[in-house]
C-alpha cells in the first residue's frame, strides 16, 4: 500500500469507502462506462434505456434478457480491494462502506456495514405479494420470471434509471459519510447522479481518491492515486 495512504488510514478514527464499479472490475464484472463496458457492447437499445423503469414496464421479457445476460455476473469473487475493506472493518477502523455496485461482494469478503445505493442483484421481490426470491430463481427462468404464489412479476430490487434511490439506504450513506475523518473514494468517476453528489456530505480533514482515470474530486482531495484499485488498497 502507499506509504501516504497508509499513514492516512492509521490516523483515522472515522473512516468511510465510496466505491463503483471500478471495485468490481478485478473480479471480473464489467462496468458501464469503460472502454470494455457495458456501454461498447450492440444490444437492442442503449444500455441506459433498457434498465429504465419505462422499459422494464414497458418490455419487460427484453429487460430480463438482458439483465439475465449481462446483470447476472457467475463466479464472481471478490478481491484484494473487497478483502482490504472487509479487514480494515474487523479492525475497527473502517465505519461504513458506500457502494454503486450491486454485486455484493463487499459482503461476500466479509464486510457488514454496506450501504448499497443502487440495490443488489441477490434479492428479488414480487411486485404482487413481496415474496423474496434469490437470484438464481432469476437466471433459470425463462421469459418474465412469475411468483409462484401469485404470478406476479418478480423484480429484481436493483434501482433502475429514473427509480428513486432507498431512503433508508440514502440516509444511512449520508450519516457514514458525514460522520467521516477519512474518506477513501475508488474505483468510480464520480459520474452517476445522485450517487456522486453524496460527497457534498464530507467535511472531514482527509479526501482520498483511487482511481484508473481523473475525477471531479481529484482537485480537491489530500492524495490522489491512479491506478487499479485493487492493487493500490490490497497490497
Amino acid at each position: 500500500m502507499d506509504q501516504r495512504l497508509e499513514r492516512l488510514i492509521a490516523q483515522s478514527k472515522s473512516m468511510v469507502f465510496f466505491g463503483g464499479a471500478g471495485v468490481s472490475t478485478e473480479s471480473g464484472i464489467p462496468d458501464f462506462r469503460s472502454q470494455d463496458g457495458l456501454y461498447r457492447q450492440q444490444w437492442s437499445c442503449p444500455p441506459e434505456q433498457i434498465i429504465s423503469r419505462s422499459f422494464f414496464e414497458r418490455d419487460p421479457e427484453e429487460f430480463f434478457r438482458f439483465y439475465r445476460a449481462k446483470l447476472i455476473v457467475k463466479g464472481a469473487a471478490p478481491n484484494a480491494a473487497h478483502r482490504r475493506l472487509a479487514a480494515l472493518e474487523a479492525e475497527g477502523k473502517l465505519r461504513a462502506v458506500v457502494t454503486q455496485n450491486i454485486d455484493g461482494l463487499h459482503q461476500a469478503a466479509g464486510s457488514k456495514a454496506v450501504w448499497e445505493l443502487h440495490g443488489s442483484v441477490l434479492r428479488n421481490y414480487c411486485m404482487g405479494c413481496g415474496w423474496f426470491y434469490p437470484a438464481e430463481y432469476i437466471e433459470h427462468s425463462a421469459g418474465v420470471p412469475r411468483c409462484e404464489a401469485c404470478g406476479g412479476i418478480v423484480k429484481p430490487d436493483v434501482v433502475l434509471y429514473e427509480e428513486a434511490l432507498d431512503e433508508r439506504v440514502l440516509e444511512g450513506a449520508v450519516r457514514a459519510i458525514a460522520a467521516a475523518d477519512l474518506l477513501i473514494v475508488g474505483g468510480t468517476s464520480l459520474a452517476v447522479y445522485p450517487a456522486a453528489g453524496l460527497l457534498r456530505y464530507f467535511g472531514g480533514s482527509e479526501l482520498v481518491v483511487i482511481n484508473a482515470t481523473p475525477t471531479p474530486a481529484d482537485a480537491g482531495a489530500s492524495l490522489v492515486l491512479q491506478g487499479k484499485i485493487g492493487r493500490i488498497l490490497g497490497e
